[in-house]
């Protein structure tokens, strides 16, 4: 029969209860951290969707305010227009 050799690694098969609850612990911190982070994505996505629907409101009535500054700025050309006419006769 061979002896095993002196300076092999002895795997010990036993685990004690300490590395079974620190496992445990641990396990349970990564679900912890994971449904955290889902919970702050999901309001980060809940915020940007409200910011990107004030957005469009605010696109639209700053389109409307251009077309009535547009409107205005035609306007008043015509009426200089005519008082310079007036002021001619």
């Amino acid at each position: 029969m061979t002896r095993p050799h002196p300076t092999a690694w002895r795997l010990d098969r036993r685990v004690n209860l300490s590395v079974v609850m620190q496992l445990m612990v641990l396990a349970s911190l990564i679900v912890g951290t994971w449904v955290n982070l889902q919970s702050r994505l999901n309001l980060l996505q809940r915020d940007v969707t409200m910011l990107l629907d004030s957005q469009k409101g605010f696109r639209q009535e700053l389109k409307l305010l251009s077309e009535r500054s547009i409107s205005h700025e035609y306007r008043l050309q015509r009426i200089e227009e005519e008082t310079e006419e007036h002021k001619r006769l």
